[in-house]
């Protein structure tokens, strides 16, 4: 039995057990997908404190190497949780692979991208829908391409895909955007992009592959665009459904849990994007890590 299992491998995940090891406890970190989440995928990350610049995968690597040097254990799957109410009073975590056995469980699943739901983005997801900028930037070397959304993400996709692609256009349902103020300047004197305003996604259009994008206007005429893929950046999901039967999750879909990272369940901790909260940063990701790993070791101490 583990003292201590992370669900999640991305910032609060790797964080969050690193502090559990430091505290002399076993732990092993359960991801699905790739260390690093989201993280791994950002074109550059230039507000972690300490650090002026670094990609994301860089970053999501030196975290990973940091953790095993710790003894951090790791396995790979899509967990579900359970509590085993006898005089032990433990966790059982299920994965499609294995079961594990935990004193106290530390839930850090992240988020993952929204789409559009519009025509056309399901069935050109590969072909020219993309929702990461490092992963598939390179595919559309010199060539024209869309980027949708209006947070730090989409400015920052379209940042980056301008020192790749031949033009970038960055389309937001308003006139404003909703990003670091230095992110902003930097995209409005950038002359390969163009920032049109107002604009609503209504179809991505093409066959095999896309071939544009058509946008209707705030007063509803519609605009086709030429472009060889659509970067969608709009925001974050939860998905923490397979939790909903140990903890409470609010009416989006987040773990309710505040500050101190305690989660309704005894021994349960919930770190990251993944719990309700304001800001989900690279930043607040560590944040809650450490609080949620420290809390955890506490935890077990006191069993």
């Amino acid at each position: 039995m583990y003292d201590v299992i992370v669900i999640g491998g991305g910032p609060a995940g790797l964080t969050s057990a690193l502090y559990v090891a430091r505290a002399g406890k076993s732990v092993l970190i359960l991801e699905q997908n790739a260390f690093g989440g989201q993280m791994a995928t950002a074109p550059k990350i230039e507000n972690f404190p300490g650090v002026d610049s670094i990609d994301g995968a860089t970053l999501a690597n030196n975290m990973f190497e940091q953790a095993v040097a710790h003894g951090v254990e790791f396995d790979m799957g899509s967990a579900t949780v359970s509590v085993v109410d006898d005089s032990t009073r433990h966790f059982v975590v299920t994965t499609e692979y294995a079961e594990h056995q935990a004193k106290s469980v530390i839930i850090a699943s992240g988020v993952s991208h929204k789409h559009l739901g519009v025509d056309g983005e399901s069935a050109l997801e590969g072909k020219g829908v993309c929702y990461c900028a490092v992963c598939d930037g390179s595919f559309y070397k010199d060539k024209p391409v869309v980027v949708v959304g209006d947070g730090n993400s989409a400015v920052q996709y379209a940042l980056y895909l301008a020192t790749i692609c031949s033009q970038v256009t960055l389309l937001t349902w308003s006139n404003k955007l909703f990003c670091d103020g230095e992110l902003a300047q930097r995209l409005k004197v950038n002359d390969k992009i163009e920032w049109v305003q107002n604009a609503t996604v209504q179809q991505i259009v093409g066959d095999d592959c896309v071939t544009g994008v058509a946008y209707a206007d705030e007063i509803g005429a519609i605009t086709y665009h030429d472009c060889d893929a659509v970067f969608v950046a709009i925001g974050q999901l939860p998905h923490n459904e397979t939790f909903a039967s140990v903890v409470e999750l609010d009416e989006r879909g987040y773990i309710v849990a505040g500050e101190d990272c305690k989660t309704t369940c005894p021994g349960i901790f919930v770190a990251g994007d993944c719990r309700t909260k304001s800001i989900r940063q690279c930043a607040t990701a560590v944040g809650d890590g450490a609080v949620a790993g420290f809390s955890a070791s506490m935890y077990v101490d006191k069993l």
